[in-house]
């Protein structure tokens, strides 16, 4: 660390949670209350938080920050919402409708389904306005472009007040000229507006991916340009030094400038460090099949990693829409601590996937809201403190909270408590279902993982997923409900670079084009990162194929060496395409010809990381109970007198057996019955079951 400080920012849905890392490894966690109508707001009301605990001025904390990251739902609830820019699209004539007749059908689950809604275009008919111009597949204009075309479709856009252009040509990525050409009329016609060029945003094959995720970039550009400058004017006033990093949704950072110009990686921002700082919490116990969990107060996400590589999606349906750039495989659910309970039209109990979210929030918090969460539901169920949480900084009402299941208790003829169980177990179900598919749907089995819990309000709910999954270990570290922000304060900058490489690989004149064109991208790559303060010592590359046999339809992403392409090495490059092919599909066809369609090279900016904590002996478990209190831990709704322990006097070594109740300032650990908690001197709790 350059600074004396780093500070990491995850902005969700219901609470904005915050981590100060000094050099000498303390870590210190605070929240406060997201306020989505003014995303600085909650940024300010968090370092008045840091401000108060650590005795300094926000200014101070500041511009003593060597990094300060943001990571942040606000282009994911702009796509939700439908609420980006007014967006218009420059096309290729007669591909107008492309992102409306997405390949001709719907996305998968939904391919049959008649009933099933058309997506909400982000672009309406009218301001998709087609080119006559046209590039074909060897690369050669067969028509050139009509200037005239692009300039008519700005002056409609101009007097429909568009802000925001998206430009995408049939086979581009071949021969971007004609897009350079129409990008240079634009900005002399709108130099005003926002400009995506798809050939240059996602250069890879595939006229409906490029173009859809073009149109996205450009939907929500002008929400994360307003964002950035709003958020970067913030730190400068405060005296920041570096400037504000950005959590990106392939798992690394990037400076304001680039998440404007690249603002569809900002859509999966805020859950994408899960999964370093899963590794992070796993890798004192040596873990790195991890399954990370992560329910905040609006939704619950879930990644997966194997062998210490976490999946990462490209050209996939987010949100009904085609996104090809790389994510991190993020499966996210309507489950949170905001979670509504309803009856639906059988007279079954439902929770979710609508939320009270921060405002008005769940009944217990008083602010207004009158249905049943899950916050209300663990508060009767006593797993959460009713004196509140936060430290008692959110008073919790119980009586409230009760008045809201009568909702769902009194339709259904049963008591409060019984009630409250059954969204208990409802929302795990919900939860339990989201991590088979990340798991059992793709071929591997939970019981060879560990459970890493992330959130505000997953520890209430850890043992029994891990219960229901047949998964025997649970890693829960203190910082679990800030766990994201950790994770973007220990992560690297991090750019992919792509280029369409159609070749097979029988042919050898095609080796010397695929490596040039490799250190092309790269030399791009090292550049903008050295542009940012990296030396060449800190700057790392992994490179990547798009390959499959000759004659398949799709193809998959083969991870490579950083070794010359040449006649000697093309055999490794086949032999690890075979062996990625067998992988996934349970067969390859060594006899069969390779073919590349696209490459790409992912550089990394190492960043220094803060030193791991270290936590120090406590006080004996016996010492540290706080009180007993009665908790429902089954079906029937009778009440255990349970435990409750100070997390904050426990020590490394503490030993707690279940049933009980752990609490710590910003999280509820509810141990279920058979389960046994051990404090690590890393500072996280290691979870694991008699069985």
């Amino acid at each position: 660390m350059r600074s004396k400080y780093r500070l990491g920012i995850d902005a969700g849905g219901t609470f904005t949670d915050f981590v100060l890392a000094d050099r000498s490894g303390n870590i210190r966690l605070f929240k406060a209350l997201s306020t989505p109508a003014d995303p600085t707001l909650a940024i300010r009301n968090g370092l008045k938080l840091i401000s108060d605990d650590v005795g300094e001025s926000p200014e101070e904390i500041v511009s003593n920050c060597d990094l300060c990251i943001n990571g942040t739902t606000v282009g994911l609830n702009a796509l939700i919402q439908h609420k980006g820019g007014k967006t218009g699209l420059i096309c290729t004539a007669g591909h107008e409708d492309s992102i409306e007749i997405r390949l001709g059908h719907k996305e998968d689950g939904y391919r049959y389904d008649a009933e099933y809604p058309a997506a909400e275009m982000l672009v309406p008919r009218y301001l998709r306005k087609g080119v006559r111009e046209r590039v074909v597949s060897d690369g050669s204009i067969k028509t050139p472009i009509h200037e005239e075309d692009v300039r008519t479709a700005c002056e409609l856009f101009i007097k429909e007040g568009v802000e925001t252009v998206a430009i995408s040509f049939v086979w581009s990525v071949l021969d971007g000229r004609h897009e350079r050409r129409a990008a240079e009329i634009v900005r002399e016609m709108m130099p005003q507006a926002i400009l995506t060029v798809g050939s240059e945003l996602y250069p890879q094959v595939r006229e409906y991916t490029r173009t859809s995720t073009a149109v996205t970039n450009a939907y929500l550009a002008p929400i994360l340009r307003r964002y950035v400058a709003a958020v970067d004017s913030y730190f400068k006033s405060l005296g920041a030094k570096y400037p504000v990093r950005y959590f990106q949704s392939n798992g690394g950072l990037a400076i304001g400038q680039a998440m404007t110009d690249r603002s569809v990686y900002a859509i999966n921002s805020g859950p994408a460090s899960a999964p370093q700082a899963g590794l992070f919490v796993c890798e004192p116990f040596k873990h790195k099949n991890v399954i990370t969990v992560d329910m905040g107060g609006t939704s619950f996400d879930i990644t997966l990693t194997k062998d210490g590589v976490t999946n990462v999606n490209k050209n996939i349906d987010f949100l009904r829409y085609r996104i090809g750039v790389p994510m991190i495989q993020v499966e996210t659910l309507g489950a949170g601590g905001g979670s509504i309970g309803w009856i639906d039209s059988l007279g079954l109990l439902q929770v979710g996937p609508q939320s009270a979210g921060s405002d008005p929030g769940p009944a217990c918090y008083g602010q207004g809201g009158k249905d049943p969460t899950t916050s209300d539901v663990n508060l009767v169920l006593g797993y959460l403190n009713p004196d509140g949480l936060l430290g008692g900084r959110l008073p919790l009402d119980k009586k409230k909270a009760e008045q809201a299941l009568k909702k769902v208790a009194d339709p259904l003829g049963i008591s409060v408590e019984r009630a409250a169980y059954g969204m208990y177990t409802i929302v795990n179900n919900n939860m339990v279902n989201g991590i088979r598919r990340v798991s059992v749907e793709r071929g591997y089995d939970p019981r060879d993982f560990v459970l890493v819990g992330a959130g505000g309000a997953t520890a209430a709910h850890i043992t029994a997923l891990a219960r229901d999954m047949g998964i025997k270990t649970v890693i829960l570290p203190k910082l679990a409900s800030g766990l994201c922000a950790f994770g973007q304060i220990i992560s690297d900058v991090k750019y992919n670079y792509m280029a369409t490489s159609p070749e097979r690989l029988d042919n050898k004149q095609a080796y010397d084009r695929i490596d040039k064109l490799f250190k092309q991208i790269e030399k791009q790559g090292v550049a903008h990162l050295e542009s940012d303060g990296f030396k060449k010592g800190q700057i790392a590359i992994k490179r990547s194929m798009d390959m499959r046999y000759v004659g398949q339809v799709h193809e998959c992403t083969v991870e490579i060496g950083t070794f010359d392409v040449t006649e000697k090495t093309i055999g490794k490059i086949i032999e690890a395409f075979h062996k990625r092919h067998e992988e996934l599909y349970t067969y390859s066809e060594r006899q069969s010809t390779v073919e590349i369609v696209n490459i790409e090279s992912t550089l990394y900016g190492k960043v220094d990381k803060p030193k791991a904590p270290k936590l120090g002996r406590g006080t004996p478990p016996a010492k540290a109970i706080k009180a007993k209190r009665m908790a429902i831990f089954s079906a029937d709704g009778k009440a255990k007198r349970t435990p409750v322990y100070d997390g904050s006097k426990l020590g490394a070594g503490s030993k707690i057996l279940g049933p009980a109740i752990i609490e710590e300032i910003t999280t509820t650990i509810v141990i279920e019955p058979g389960w046994t908690a051990r404090l690590d001197v890393s500072g996280s709790y290691v979870i694991t079951h008699k069985g």
